[in-house]
Parts: structure tokens; C-alpha cells; sequence
């Protein structure tokens, strides 16, 4: 095949001939099916289940104000992120298109919205949940090595760009291994939970009555409406990655059974190993003690395991490293299809000749994770996160009922109650308006990056009559990345994209 980039009219025009057959592809080259229904409950758990689960639950505990509240908590938010794990199951299988959020959004409203999504996973929800994952794992893999001490923070950031790279290049090199590696990854986080779950009941035996956390479960419970919410919204951060086989979903064996299967199963486990592992912690420690701890899992096995506190802290760092292994997987597809939609460079939208791999889509995930971790505090750019997801997650799950009303012949081989939709509708709607109300200035700041796509729309994807120099420089970066990767824009039943 030819590496000269195509234009789309080019590609409409002209025909594949002989010569521009790859002798191994068969006229065809495309990210196969190779994802079963296992490998997507161990995407869906691996990407859920980071650090967070092990670092910080006291957040829902701190504003829930008693243990009690918090473990209810803890299963509403888990409920709350089931009811929209199957309305994207509806999506999925009607738009059985890779993407995610950025493919619904595309359907519903058309490309600016669809960019919009695409721009803020570029600056903000991509690089910087990657970073966080890959510090999280250096920090607690470096733990055992400085002792009472914290690793310094140029030992941490080397670490955490070596796991970025290292993941890359296997999700590079091919799709099986990575699946393998998720897997693995998978069970070092059920490794982990379990030891919680399982030291937390013996405790509870050994300490009968006086079980720290629950002497009292309901005595401090805040009556404050909005602390209440901001508990929610505490829990649903750890939730935050239940949509992410929707991403991949062209890479999804048999998706029609396959997708709302994995969230059936996957959903369900988590919501009820988060709620048993804040049982456990508050079994061992009190409230004052869990909210004082920087990472209550540490804090929990110092109290429990004493000299072997080391294993809880491999454990947390790999479950912190496999979610990073997901997020990567997935997060690629973003732009992948992005860029086979004309919304980013051509050369994001390059398949490996090889490995039949996005590769310079993941090489491009990696970079913008490691230029994240130069930034000296990535934590500030949670909130940023927060708000931003739950608008586009709002808007997403709006586009579900417009399609129900615009387009009510489509097929769906799942359509789900509108029962569910519209409660999972009212709880976005109430996410995005508490942090306008008791963060204006992070709400605004996550507005204004969101509303920077607009005229990064209008210039470079709405204008047609750009200037060639524009053109050609696209062009020759296509095709140096063809050259440098092997690779060669998608090619399906005779039609490239």
C-alpha cells in the first residue's frame, strides 16, 4: 500500500488496486475482534479499581460525616454508576462504533460537540489520569526501598515514565499480551481487597463488639445536604471508569452479548468488594484514623501485618499500575477514532501493518502522560476532571433520549427502560451543578478548556479553504509516521477510512 496520506475525496475517488494490496492484509487491515467476554470484565474491573479504593475512600467518610452513611454511600454510588454502565449498553450496541463518548456525541449532536469531547480528553481527562496512576504506582513500589522515608520526588517521576513507556509498547506490540497483562494486573487487585476483606472480618472476630469503626455507625451522620452530596460525588470518582469498554467496542468479540454481559458481572462484584473493604478498614480503624491516613490500605496493614506492610504497598502499587495498562488500551481508541473522523491528525489514525495495533495513537497517549508528570501538582486538575466528565457524561446519556425520540426505528439490540436513563439523567444534572455552586472558580476553569475547542474547531476542522501549507504539513507527517511505524490508514471490506 501506498504511504502517500490520501485525502478523504481521494479516497472516495479512487479505488484499491494490486498495487496498493499489502500482500499479508487481504485488502483488509483493521484492530481485530480479539476481546472476549473475561477480557472485558477484566478491563471494566481493571480500569475501576486503582489506587483509589486502597488511598482515599475517606473522602465519602469526611463528608458523610459517620461510617455508617458512608457505606451506604458507597453502594448508591455503586448502583448509581450500574444504571449508567446499561444505559451505555444501549449505545454501545446501537452505535457499535469504538470511542465512546466521543462516538454518541458525534451521532446525537453532530462534530462540535463530538470535538468538544475529544478536546477536553486531549488536555484534560486522558493525561491526567494517566499521570496520576503511574505517580501512584512509583510512590508505593519506592516505598519498601526508602524505608520511614518518602522517595524522592525525581526517583518517583523516572519510575512513573518508565511504567508509562513500558505499557505502551506492549499495548504496541500486541493486543493478546496486553490482555494477559490485564489479567495479571487483575489479580494482584483481587489478591489485595481480598487480604483487606478477609484481615478486616478476623479482626471483627477477635475484636467482637469493639470493632473500631462501628460503635457508633450512625452517631455523626451530617444532616448537611450539600456534604451529603459531596460524599456522592467522592464515591462516584472511584467509580469513574465503568464506561471504558464502549471505547473499544469495535475490538469487542460478538459486542451485542459480550458488552452488557461484562457490565453485568463486573458492576455488581465491584460495588460489593468496595463496600466490604470500607467495612474492613473501619472494622480495624476508627474515623479519626482512617481521615488522617494519606493511604488508609498503608495505614490498615501497618495495624495488621506490621514488617509486612511491604506487600500491602507491591499490591496497591500494582493495582495503581494496571489501571494506568486499561486506561491506556483504552484511551487510545479515543483518538484513534478521532483521527479517522478528520478531528485530529491523519497520522493518529494508523494502524501497524504487523501488529494491527493504533500505534502511533498509544506512542501519542504515552507522550502526553509523561509531558503530564512534569507538571509540579496534577492532583489539582481532579476537580477539572470531575465536572468535566460528569457535563459530557450528562450530555451522552441527553443524546440517548433525543436518539430514543429522532430516531425510533433504529435497531437496538438492547433498549433499555427509560426508567434508567432518566434517573441516571438527574443524578449527572445534579453533579455538574453542585460544583458550579461550591467551586465557581474550578467550574469555570473546567468550562473555559472545554470551550477552547470551539474556535480550535471553527480553524481547524470547520474551515475548508485552509492554506496548502497546512495540508501538506499533515500530509508529510502521515507519511513519516507510515514510514517510521509500518503502518497504513484503516482498510474494511474494500473501503479505507
Amino acid at each position: 500500500m501506498s504511504l502517500r496520506a490520501r485525502t478523504e475525496d481521494e479516497q472516495e475517488k479512487e479505488p484499491m488496486n494490486e498495487d496498493d494490496q499489502h500482500p499479508d492484509c487481504d485488502q483488509k487491515v483493521v484492530m481485530e475482534r480479539q476481546l472476549g467476554l473475561l477480557d472485558g470484565v477484566a478491563m471494566i474491573v481493571g480500569t475501576i479499581v486503582g489506587s483509589g479504593i486502597f488511598i482515599s475512600p475517606k473522602g465519602v467518610l469526611l463528608s458523610a460525616g459517620s461510617s455508617g452513611l458512608s457505606i451506604i454511600i458507597w453502594t448508591l454510588c455503586g448502583l448509581v454508576s450500574f444504571v449508567g454502565a446499561i444505559c451505555y449498553a444501549e449505545l454501545g450496541t446501537m452505535i457499535d462504533r469504538s470511542g465512546g463518548n466521543y462516538a454518541y456525541l458525534s451521532e446525537a449532536y453532530g462534530p462540535l460537540p463530538s470535538f468538544m469531547f475529544l478536546w477536553a480528553s486531549l488536555l484534560i481527562f486522558i493525561p491526567v489520569t494517566n499521570a496520576i496512576n503511574a505517580l501512584a504506582f512509583a510512590n508505593y513500589l519506592l516505598l519498601p526501598l526508602w524505608g520511614t522515608c518518602l522517595p524522592s520526588e525525581s526517583a518517583v517521576r523516572l519510575v512513573a515514565a518508565f511504567a508509562i513507556a513500558s505499557l505502551c509498547l506492549i499495548n504496541c506490540w500486541n493486543v493478546n499480551w496486553s490482555a494477559k497483562l490485564r489479567s495479571v494486573f487483575l489479580i494482584a487487585k483481587v489478591v489485595a481487597l481480598a487480604l483487606v476483606i478477609v484481615t478486616g472480618c478476623a479482626f471483627y472476630f477477635v475484636q467482637g463488639n469493639s470493632t473500631r469503626g462501628f460503635q457508633e455507625p450512625f452517631a455523626t451522620t451530617s444532616t448537611d445536604p450539600s456534604l451529603i452530596a459531596l460524599s456522592f460525588y467522592s464515591g462516584l470518582f472511584s467509580y469513574g471508569g465503568w464506561n471504558c469498554l464502549n471505547f473499544v467496542v469495535e475490538e469487542l468479540k460478538d459486542p451485542y452479548k459480550n458488552l452488557p454481559r461484562a457490565i453485568g458481572i463486573s458492576m455488581p462484584i465491584i460495588t460489593l468488594v468496595y463496600a466490604l473493604a470500607n467495612v474492613a478498614y473501619l472494622i480495624v480503624l476508627t474515623p479519626e484514623e482512617l481521615l488522617s491516613s494519606s493511604a488508609v490500605a498503608v495505614t490498615f496493614g501497618e495495624r495488621v501485618y506490621g514488617s509486612l506492610t511491604w506487600i500491602v504497598q507491591i499490591l496497591v502499587a500494582m493495582s495503581a499500575l494496571g489501571s494506568l495498562h486499561c486506561n491506556i488500551f483504552s484511551s487510545s481508541r479515543i483518538f484513534f477514532v478521532g483521527a479517522r473522523n478528520g478531528h485530529l491528525p491523519g497520522a493518529l489514525a494508523l494502524i501497524s501493518l504487523e501488529n494491527l495495533t493504533p500505534m502511533p495513537a498509544i506512542m501519542f497517549i504515552g507522550a502526553l502522560a509523561i509531558a503530564m508528570l512534569i507538571v509540579g501538582d496534577v492532583y489539582v486538575l481532579i476537580n477539572y476532571v470531575m465536572f468535566t466528565d460528569s457535563a459530557f457524561l450528562l450530555a451522552t446519556v441527553t443524546g440517548l433520549l433525543w436518539l430514543r425520540w429522532k430516531r425510533p426505528n433504529a435497531v437496538r439490540p438492547i433498549k433499555v427502560n427509560l426508567a434508567y436513563p432518566i434517573a441516571f439523567l438527574l443524578v449527572s444534572v445534579f453533579l455538574v451543578c453542585l460544583p458550579i455552586i461550591s467551586n465557581p472558580v474550578g467550574a469555570v476553569t473546567a468550562i473555559a478548556i472545554t470551550a477552547s475547542a470551539i474556535p480550535v474547531f471553527c480553524l481547524c476542522i470547520a474551515w475548508k479553504r485552509k492554506p496548502n501549507w497546512i495540508s501538506s504539513s499533515n500530509q508529510r507527517l502521515t507519511t513519516m509516521c507510515q514510514k517510521v511505524f509500518l503502518a497504513v490508514p484503516e482498510v474494511a471490506n474494500d473501503k479505507q477510512y
